[in-house]
């Protein structure tokens, strides 16, 4: 009933930051300069055609009237149509988001894989050559930002040792480059959180209490040590998945990935603003999810939380 509880409180919570990224993404297309609808058909429009485009987009209504409609819309699931594409905003945010979910998931994946270990490494045996060595690694992964490491993967193991296929989507091959890219740059952000964070358990009044019961080390570390110190780590990781979404649509370019950051970009070159706006849609509302799952996996990871 406890957790219940917490459970409920915290989607109280976030119906507020819903009801916001909801009103400024509505707002989006009216804080655009100029006039939306010409720019959509371009100067040389007839005075015609804008005003049937406004019709069409229900922008011939006063902004409260639009309010409740776009809420309607997006408690019916519907987000409008796509003037370039002609189809429907949902169904292509729905075809879209997949592709970038997959490969968000995979680069948080490679990034724990890679950090875990390296930042326990590093603070167990702080101030040796392992501590040194973590510590210049990931300098240098947090020196090559994506729009750099990127390029130098294709050239490296697609292009001169053809490992792998250089863009496109389909098999894991496909995923792998773009992933390690996106994942490259958040392990090294996480390994430096891990090895703090572990370095502050250690030191632990409990931690010398199970060593001096004669607890294995590994007992010590892996169960004690680094469950505590998993919470700061966890808040880095939901705070990093909105920065891994809004990073995708650099690595999707890059990639020729069909994921949801390079439709946003092809929405916005196109000036599709109602495209526009389902995606920014699509991916606030995953931040807002993201975060209240990290609290609630803070319940699971750390029991005094839970009290």
């Amino acid at each position: 009933m406890r957790v219940l509880r917490i459970l409920l409180m915290r989607l109280m919570y976030i119906l507020p930051v819903i009801w916001l990224v909801v009103t400024l993404v509505f707002l989006l297309i009216h804080i655009v300069p100029g006039d939306p609808v010409e720019q959509m058909l371009g100067e040389g429009a007839r005075t015609q055609d804008i005003a049937a485009l406004r019709h069409a987009y229900g922008l011939d209504v006063p902004i409260g009237t639009q309010y409740l409609h776009y809420w309607r819309g997006v408690l019916h699931g519907d987000l409008g149509r796509s003037l370039r594409l002609n189809d429907s905003v949902t169904h292509l945010v729905l075809t879209r988001y997949p592709y970038t979910l997959e490969l968000t998931l995979a680069a948080l994946v490679i990034a724990l894989v890679l950090a875990v270990p390296a930042g326990i490494s590093a603070a167990l045996h702080r101030s040796r050559w392992q501590d040194h060595t973590v510590g210049v690694v990931s300098l240098l992964g947090l020196s090559f930002p994506v729009f750099a490491s990127g390029p130098i993967l294709i050239l490296l193991v697609s292009i001169k040792l053809g490992w792998l296929p250089v863009s496109g989507a389909g098999g894991w091959d496909h995923l792998v480059l773009p992933a390690c890219t996106m994942g490259a740059a958040l392990a090294a952000i996480l390994t430096r959180m891990v090895r703090t964070a572990m370095l502050e358990e250690l030191g632990q009044d409990y931690i010398r209490t199970a060593r001096a019961k004669g607890l294995p080390e590994r007992t010590v570390v892996y169960k004690h040590a680094l469950r505590n110190a998993m919470v700061p780590v966890l808040t880095l990781v939901g705070l990093q998945f909105g920065a891994l979404l809004a990073g995708a649509i650099v690595t999707e370019t890059i990639f020729s990935w069909p994921g949801i950051g390079r439709l946003t970009l092809s929405a916005i070159s196109n000036r599709d603003y109602a495209l526009v706006q389902g995606c920014i849609l699509a991916v606030g509302l995953t931040y807002v999810l993201v975060n209240l799952v990290t609290d609630l996996l803070y319940m699971v990871v750390n029991p005094r939380v839970r009290s």
